[in-house]
């Protein structure tokens, strides 16, 4: 195979085998996709603020060789539609992450769940749901923090206190348009959510994902985020729980990360990947695939039992 070749066949976008949409406890409904052999040991991944599934595009063509895996839109995002007003919480992330689980796997089936930054914050969430302790049996947490987003992010170059975090949520609530994918645009996104080593093509792939966000779904969910607290659910989550993030990152610098891994109480060890930011999963992807592998390897016992879904499908939807 040619390096031209390879270079397209890594960049394809996965298809998967499977597409659901999910009704959630308040009747928004959630895009899931289903990707790998059916009755194979269960990924689920949960992606990021301004993000969808794309994000986890390398770790599911690498995983979906042999493992199902299950990866949707957080509502807003991608090809969930927006909610309502009153739509967007922290107990909106751990309803949705509850229906894509109770819909995508079999009653008693395990899984490993996977979050970049606020789908590690929806697992954290969840952690004392009754779907996570039915059907988790493994987590891993990537660049994300369960609280004092504002105080800690390093996004502004100002001294730490309290204009900073002041400033820091009005850029998080932020409405002003991202506008289109350029040069500018991509030098911005860089410094704040990637290491300065990024290669040019994982830049561009984030920039795409992260320019498609819908505004409202951004600013909704970015007034969320500047609100955080979630420390007593990381106490909650009583999975074995791996930890990655970036030395680098802005946004949800180490200090998260290690307040995070001293706190679980099954904590398996935080990693930290030198001269990354925040988007690990494409900054490092093949770190962090192998590392679901690991905990896959780890924890996963394949039943017999076949996955199902209690959803409707996309083409009862339309």
């Amino acid at each position: 195979m040619s390096r031209l070749t390879q270079t397209a066949a890594a960049a394809s976008v996965p298809v998967p085998v499977r597409e659901l949409s999910v009704v959630s406890a308040d009747g928004s409904r959630v895009h899931v996709e289903l990707h790998g052999p059916e009755g194979a040991p269960a990924v689920v991944l949960a992606h990021g603020w301004t993000c969808n599934t794309r994000f986890w595009d390398a770790q599911v063509r690498d995983l979906a060789v042999d493992h199902r895996v299950v990866v949707y839109d957080q509502r807003g995002h991608g090809r969930s539609p927006a909610a309502g007003q009153d739509g967007y919480s922290t107990r909106a992330l751990a309803d949705d992450l509850e229906a894509v689980l109770r819909a995508t796997l079999e009653p008693g089936q395990k899984a490993v769940l996977g979050g970049h930054s606020m789908g590690g914050m929806t697992i954290m969430a969840a952690a004392g749901r009754d779907a996570v302790r039915e059907h988790g049996v493994a987590v891993l947490l990537c660049s994300t923090g369960s609280s004092r987003l504002t105080a800690e992010s390093l996004v502004l170059p100002l001294r730490a206190g309290a204009l900073r975090t002041r400033m820091t949520a009005a850029v998080l609530a932020a409405r002003a348009p991202l506008g289109p994918v350029n040069g500018v645009s991509k030098v911005i996104l860089r410094y704040v959510t990637m290491g300065r080593g990024s290669a040019p093509d994982r830049v561009e792939a984030c920039a795409r994902i992260v320019h498609a966000c819908p505004r409202g779904a951004r600013v909704a969910w970015g007034r969320v985020l500047a609100e955080l607290d979630l420390e007593a659910r990381v106490r909650e989550l009583r999975l074995p729980t791996a930890v990655i993030a970036g030395t680098q990152d802005r946004l949800t610098p180490p200090v998260h990360a290690r307040a995070i891994a001293a706190a679980l109480p099954n904590g398996l060890g935080l990693t930290e990947l030198e001269g990354m930011g925040h988007m690990t999963p494409v900054e490092a992807p093949e770190v962090v695939t192998a590392k679901l592998r690991e905990l896959v390897a780890a924890y996963v016992t394949v039943g017999s039992a076949d996955s199902t879904a209690t959803a409707v499908s996309e083409e009862e939807v339309a």
